[in-house]
Formats: structure tokens, C-alpha cells, sequence
């Protein structure tokens, strides 16, 4: 799904570089300029992010039973800065990085899954549930502290939430005795959707972001010729 091709991308060790946008490790924290023009409606996006970690994570974990699928938080606990340009926006707050990576596509070995983060006062808990074509499925329930430290946690109770306007399911775990409800619907599309909710982990209440990816959706035919409307090809 890269929207570059070879020539507008760079990388050495402390800087990734795709076509007038770049990401570089700069004293404690990761800077990222940011010079698009936006998909499907043309318009202009410029500014920059200041992402300061809490605490680096120093392991990746598995997300199916053969390791080809792997899942990094690298800063499970940040701090971030945004400012923008066009358009002209301004905010800083709680952040979070992470990143996965594999040997085949997700959607040979995936049916679905459902990850959410959740913000407490000196952790961050992070919930994975997926859905893997030829095995049960598989749960990981992790709280990331700010100093560093990681702790496996019972996964919670599912919860069932409303689904999205393109019929995508939404679930999520919360403590027993309390639910956990969509605030806003930041993307819904035809196979992905990413909300914020109000839920209740590890004994407290707390703002979460939430993703559901259907990749059956994502492997249908009619949503692959979608896919370049969205994530155009660019040269430079």
C-alpha cells in the first residue's frame, strides 16, 4: 500500500525520507515533517511532528503461532507535539508508536483483528485480538509502564460495540461490570476502522483509540479496485 515509488525513498539509520516528507531521529525524540497532498481530494497538508518517548519498548511479541507476523511498541508511552500548517492546527498530548512487520501479507494469514491502546495516568495497556485463517485465535492483553517496565494482564471480557457505517464489527475488552462505548469514529472505511472510546482497564477509566481491519473485506475484489483512489501512486 505504499503511495511512493523507489526513487522517492531514503533511508539510512536515523532518517527515512518518502518524496518531501521525512522522519528522523533527532536527540530524544523522533521529528516528523510532514509536505502531502491529501487523497481523494487534492489539498495541501504541511507541518510537523515532535514525538518524545516515556519509555522505549525493547521486545517485539508474535501475533500468529509461527512468529511471520510481529508486533513492535516501540514507544508504548509519549509524549507528542503537532503543528501544522495547512491547515492550521495546533495540539499536543498523549502518543504511542509502534510498528508490525511480516513475512507474507496479512491477509493470507489473517481473517480479522481488533487492537485498542488505552491511556492511564503512568501506563499504557494495549489489547490484541486476531483472528488467523488456519489457527484458534489469539489474544495478547499487555500494560506498559512509564518506567519502562511491561506487565502480561488477563485479557478482559469482550465487549460489543456498534458497528461501522461500511458494517464493519467493532469489539473490545473492558473490566467485568463496566462497558466501553464509541466517542467518535476517527476513520470508517470499507475494511479498517479506527475510533476513540471510553472504557475501563486495569481498575480505571480511560480514553482509548481503537482499530478494526476485516481483511476478508480488504481481499474482495471490489475494495482492492478501491485502493488506488485512496493511496494514489506518487514519483516524487
Amino acid at each position: 500500500m505504499t503511495e511512493r515509488g523507489a526513487a522517492a525513498v531514503r533511508r539510512d539509520q536515523d532518517r527515512l525520507v518518502l518524496g518531501r516528507s521525512a522522519l528522523e531521529w533527532r536527540g530524544d525524540g523522533l521529528s516528523i515533517d510532514i509536505d502531502e497532498v491529501c487523497a481523494p481530494l487534492p489539498r495541501r497538508l504541511r507541518g510537523s511532528i515532535r514525538l518524545v518517548p516515556l519509555a522505549l519498548g525493547e521486545h517485539s511479541y508474535a501475533l500468529d503461532a509461527a512468529g511471520r507476523h510481529r508486533w513492535t511498541p516501540f514507544a508504548p508511552c509519549a509524549r507528542v507535539e503537532v503543528r501544522l500548517v495547512e491547515p492550521d492546527l495546533r495540539w499536543s498530548g498523549v502518543a504511542y508508536l509502534d510498528s508490525n512487520c511480516g513475512e507474507e501479507p496479512l491477509e493470507d494469514a489473517f481473517r480479522e483483528w481488533t487492537w485498542s491502546r488505552a491511556s492511564l495516568p503512568e501506563s499504557t495497556v494495549v489489547l490484541y485480538d486476531v483472528t488467523p485463517r488456519a489457527a484458534p485465535p489469539h489474544s495478547l492483553a499487555l500494560k506498559f509502564g512509564v518506567d519502562g517496565g511491561v506487565a502480561p494482564i488477563e485479557p478482559p471480557p469482550l465487549v460489543d460495540l456498534p458497528t461501522t457505517g461500511w458494517r464493519i464489527k467493532r469489539q473490545t475488552r473492558a473490566d467485568g461490570g463496566h462497558g466501553a462505548r464509541v466517542v467518535r469514529t476517527l476513520e470508517d472505511g470499507p475494511f479498517y476502522s479506527r475510533s476513540q472510546l471510553a472504557t475501563h482497564l486495569a481498575g480505571q477509566a480511560a480514553p482509548a483509540v481503537h482499530e478494526s481491519l476485516d481483511l476478508n473485506r480488504f481481499k474482495s475484489r471490489w475494495v482492492q479496485c478501491l485502493l488506488p483512489f485512496r493511496m494514489p501512486r506518487r514519483v516524487f
